[in-house]
């Protein structure tokens, strides 16, 4: 990943950027976990695309699986009527939060079956595939083998109880499910029994030098370098990539009753969506993925999923002769109050539930204003995300907007002063977009916010000090009034460009009003004998009754 300083060189050349995010499990609606990646990924995308560059933002639902088969079978309805439904609610649960993704698909598809057999087809030819038997857990009482996360148990390596049959979600550490302690099948309750079966292995420990490089390659957050190169310094093992029938996914190909397991095809589905996405809108979508072109691909993600985009996806990428990522952003995880997020408190919330009871925006803005660069967990504090959108948003960005619009519209018809009364003023908050940028490039939100917050106060103490309520009262001051009135709208023009790619909506409703798009690349100086529209309420206060209602319709 370039630095910060080489990006920023960058912005006056049009870039050709692909931005993914994790793809959901298509088993449950989306929370507000869920959205944190979402909005952190959608920032940043809007922001390129601000800046003039292209940048296209897919994803798609993680649609195959045991877990699935199994949820549709309760449903009484086919596995594809099931992806499809949660599919339906992952898409309006998304809109809701403003999340523009160019595409989203699902990884049940042509294109996804395609690319996971040529991608397994070249990991074959290049001798990184390998057939040998395995001792399964098989539930006797269900009638199926047992996939890894249906086994729980005590994590081999720390101890920790009850965890998944595949890795631990207290120390990280990935195994087979046959060093599960103590396993017992998560669908019975009975102990499984063993059997062989005959299971295809990619041989990831053949990437161990390849890897070691990626790892230290700058492609990565520190802390997530680090954690990789301690699983590359103790041995890579091989992946098991196949399942036993019966499973919802694609069979592999040469290898009947064998399917690809899910976490072969997921990743796959970015290639997937892009695909879909380029052979309906015309993009040369080989440039995206063969080696040797200029463009640039990112991935959004949980830090908990980090040893699949780590390792598993670079070397397949690395075998199958495709490029590999610019870089891996990951996140941290999401908590409510300061704890886990819980069904009982009524802080698990599901997106749905939160757009029944609030604006979108709030959040967006309030997981702007606490995304670092970095991977440590956020806490949605809900006195916290009171206080600070209604401080804020409402306080200090739109009250510049209410104070002067009245006056514009009582006396001088909606009309800006001919000639900025100070443009110092209106530079410096212009030439204050390049850190802002540069801010928004490294992912570091929380300091953005918090410059853009800074010349909000400095607009505000502006409007303050010039009085324009007082100046109305006084004989021979209606220039005064109106050249305030009409730094304000300046300053607020410049504040709502840069929030854009945080408030998509309210930037929508400034741009009405403002007549003009709010675009980074047009601030070039002050409005000047322009005319604005009539002012309406851009955002409403947070109202800490419905963060209440919204807690009590959360809880179990």
């Amino acid at each position: 990943m370039a630095p910060v300083s080489a990006m920023c060189s960058r912005f006056m050349s049009p870039r050709k950027i692909l931005v993914t995010s994790a793809l959901p499990y298509a088993n449950a609606p989306l929370h507000l976990g869920h959205m944190l990646e979402q909005v952190q990924a959608d920032i940043w995308v809007r922001f390129q695309r601000s800046r003039g560059h292209q940048c296209r933002y897919v994803c798609a639902d993680d649609a195959h699986g045991t877990a699935i088969m199994l949820s549709a079978e309760k449903n009484g309805v086919s596995p594809e009527t099931h992806i499809a439904n949660i599919k339906a609610l992952h898409e309006a649960d998304s809109a809701g939060f403003g999340i523009s993704f160019d595409n989203y698909y699902s990884t049940h598809s042509p294109e996804n079956r395609a690319w996971s057999e040529t991608i397994f087809r070249r990991l074959e030819a290049n001798g990184h595939i390998a057939v040998r038997s395995v001792v399964q857990a098989f539930d006797e009482a269900k009638g199926l083998f047992l996939a890894d996360r249906f086994i729980k148990g005590g994590c081999p390596k720390c101890k920790t109880p009850d965890q998944y049959g595949d890795n631990c979600e207290a120390c990280g550490a990935t195994y087979s499910p046959t060093e599960v302690l103590d396993p017992v099948s998560a669908l019975s309750g009975t102990t499984p029994v063993e059997r062989a079966s005959d299971h295809l292995f990619f041989q990831l420990s053949a990437f161990q030098a390849l890897l070691a490089d990626w790892v230290d390659g700058g492609h990565l957050q520190v802390p997530i370098a680090n954690k990789l190169r301690e699983w590359i310094d103790a041995g890579l093992q091989d992946w098991d990539i196949s399942r036993d029938a019966p499973y919802f996914g694609f069979e592999i190909p040469g290898y009947p009753d064998k399917y690809f397991y899910v976490w072969l095809d997921a990743p796959i589905g970015y290639i997937a969506s892009h695909q879909n996405l380029c052979d309906r809108n015309g993009d040369d979508f080989d440039s995206y993925w063969q080696p040797g072109h200029d463009t640039e691909l990112y991935h959004f993600i949980g830090k908990d999923i980090i040893n699949f985009h780590g390792l598993f996806w670079p070397a397949m990428l690395a075998s199958a002769g495709l490029r590999q990522p610019d870089a891996i952003f990951a996140h941290g995880f999401l908590t409510v109050d300061g704890t886990k997020m819980s069904k009982s408190r009524g802080t698990f919330i599901m997106a749905s539930t939160y757009l029944e009871h609030l604006n979108a925006e709030y959040l967006r803005y309030y997981f702007a204003a606490k995304l670092s660069p970095n991977v440590d967990d956020m806490d949605l504090n809900l006195e916290d995300f009171v206080q600070r959108v209604n401080s804020d948003l409402v306080g200090k960005v739109v009250n510049i907007a209410s104070r002067c619009a009245g006056f514009l519209r009582k006396r001088y018809d909606n009309r800006l002063s001919a000639v900025c009364s100070e443009p110092e003023l209106i530079d410096g908050m212009i030439s204050a977009g390049d850190s802002i940028a540069a801010l928004y490039e490294a992912r570091d939100f929380q300091r953005a916010m918090r410059e853009i917050i800074a010349l909000a106060d400095r607009a505000n103490q502006f409007i303050d000090d010039k009085k324009p309520w007082l100046l109305a009262k006084e004989e021979g001051r209606e220039k005064d009034v109106q050249d305030a009135c009409s730094v304000g709208i300046n300053c607020f023009r410049v504040l709502m460009t840069y929030l854009k790619p945080v408030l998509p909506d309210m930037a929508e409703k400034s741009e009405a009003f403002l007549g003009l798009s709010l675009d980074w690349t047009a601030l070039t100086s002050p409005l000047e004998d322009h005319t604005i529209d009539n002012f309406s309420p851009l955002i409403q206060r947070v109202d800490p009754e419905s963060i209440a209602a919204m807690v009590d319709a959360s809880k179990a």
